[in-house]
């Protein structure tokens, strides 16, 4: 089976439970807790691992999300692990959170910048995509030295490279394909 799917159908099914049962905000803050947690490496080391039981793993679940978790999120994940699933939790909770901008009408967007800038800043051009898009913004901000300066923003399909590192490869893009033609003085 395409591992793809099997994120997709448990994601849409939490996520189609939880409108029903009128907990889609509660299951929303759930969720996007368990998909953080997949920034810590060893607990995708673990739900990854063949070698680990899954009573373990399901124990181990139990002890770190009980006491944070909605009773229904927390069956959720029990069910995960007993059908041996807990490999997809990573993509099962991302496509959830999908699900949930997409039901609400939220764009993703990241800012990328060569350093960080002021939270301030931040929030005016968070204002102005929102303005834009006529959409609530969901705005990620990302530092990448390698653009040099300016910055780079991208909502969801759509992109605006106006970093430094861009234009100088344009540039020199652009002098290699212009043939010059040197005159010499006439030296007579």
């Amino acid at each position: 089976m395409n591992y793809s799917k099997i994120s997709i159908r448990y994601s849409k099914a939490l996520f189609e439970l939880a409108k029903e049962k009128n907990l889609l905000e509660e299951i929303r803050n759930d969720v996007n807790l368990i998909h953080e947690s997949f920034s810590v490496p060893e607990f995708s080391i673990l739900l990854n691992s063949p070698i680990v039981k899954n009573s373990v793993k399901f124990e181990i679940l139990k002890k770190v999300f009980s006491n944070n978790l909605n009773a229904l999120t927390f069956s959720f994940l029990k069910m995960i692990v007993d059908n041996k699933r807990e490999n997809h939790l990573n993509d099962i909770s991302r496509n959830f959170l999908d699900f949930y901008k997409r039901d609400k009408g939220i764009k993703s967007a990241v800012f990328t910048t060569a350093s960080d800038i002021d939270k301030t800043l931040l929030e005016s051009i968070k204002k102005v995509i929102k303005d834009v898009f006529k959409s609530d913004i969901d705005l990620a901000h990302e530092i990448n030295n390698d653009i040099i300066g300016g910055f780079v923003l991208r909502v969801e399909d759509q992109q605006i490279d106006s970093s430094v590192s861009t234009q100088l490869r344009t540039l020199k893009r652009n002098l290699i394909n212009t043939s010059f033609e040197v005159k010499l003085p006439n030296l007579k």
